[in-house]
């Protein structure tokens, strides 16, 4: 397989089943913005290499879940409306994210004010690939009803996971959160 394909040298790329699209066409800035968030996420993952933590393996696998699940979101945005998506974004994928919401957060300190996004670079990683997400949420929203209800429901959870999980990330290599200044 090629890297270029000089097929989008005119500002077009083509959807799942062949269909050409401009490249700032809101299903591509969606699709888009989740690789974004992906791509986030892994540079989140490389910044836990040499780390330890306990659980750090299985973090990283969900991780890897996840990553791939994006690929599925990606797949039902680039899939135009009507035509049959290969690979389905389903409701356990929703479930499996507040699994692990409830999982590590039950291993967190509760809020009680609005924590600063950063920490150990790993965590602050999660922390960018979540306003990612959040923004990859409100390109779906955008886009109005043709887009699968599971989709934006995955994107909803996953963003919330994020911020679950650069939490207990930070928590676990030492990064204290740090709260807002009162005025």
């Amino acid at each position: 397989m090629k890297i270029y394909t000089k097929t989008g040298d005119k500002g077009t790329t083509s959807l799942v089943y062949g269909s050409r699209v401009k490249k700032n066409d809101p299903l591509v800035e969606a699709y888009g913005t989740c690789d974004e968030a992906n791509t986030m996420i892994g540079l989140g993952v490389g910044h836990l290499n040499g780390e330890f933590f306990e659980r750090k393996e299985a973090l990283c696998e969900i991780f890897h879940q996840i990553q791939t699940i994006l690929f599925h979101v990606g797949a039902e945005l680039a899939t135009p409306a009507g035509k049959e998506v290969k690979w389905k974004l389903e409701t356990e994928h929703i479930t499996l994210l507040e699994t692990w919401i409830d999982e590590y957060d039950a291993e967190l300190q509760p809020l009680s004010n609005f924590i600063l996004p950063g920490g150990h670079p790993a965590g602050a990683a999660l922390h960018v690939a979540r306003t990612i997400v959040r923004r990859a949420e409100r390109n779906v929203i955008a886009i109005g009803e043709e887009v699968s209800p599971n989709v934006l429901a995955y994107l909803n959870r996953l963003s919330d996971f994020l911020f679950v999980a650069a939490r207990f990330v930070n928590q676990q290599l030492g990064s204290k959160e740090k709260g807002l200044h009162a005025e």
